[in-house]
């Protein structure tokens, strides 16, 4: 059970990471507007919907990073050294992502039943 206070500490860490998408952002300021209003549950369940899209699986991580793409976006030296990392993360037992959104966000998804009652 996740209380309130967390679940808000949690988003803001969230919607405060680098790596937070913009679609995930928006839905988590909407939330945080939306704490101890009647629209509260609504947009809490536009969070999870949107977390649920958005926090990546490990294994879709290592796809990125060991792509072309990746390569693009992050360069081929950090790229590489992002796959390396999610590897490790995997072969620890890791199933999803550790950055700095995914991370929460997953916490956030887990706590479902306490954001959307």
């Amino acid at each position: 059970m996740m209380d309130k206070a967390t679940i808000k500490a949690k988003v803001e860490a969230m919607v405060a990471a680098p790596s937070c998408c913009a679609e995930l952002k928006e839905a988590g300021e909407r939330y945080l507007k939306a704490v101890g209003t009647a629209d509260e549950k609504t947009e809490g369940k536009k969070l999870i919907d949107e977390l649920k899209a958005d926090v990546c699986t490990i294994d879709d991580v290592i796809g990125l990073f060991t792509s072309a793409k990746g390569e693009e976006l992050f360069g081929k030296e950090r790229a590489a050294s992002m796959a390396e990392h999610a590897k490790e993360v995997k072969a620890n037992g890791g199933k999803y992502c550790d950055c700095l959104a995914c991370a929460p966000g997953k916490e956030l998804m887990d706590a479902e039943a306490d954001i959307v009652g």
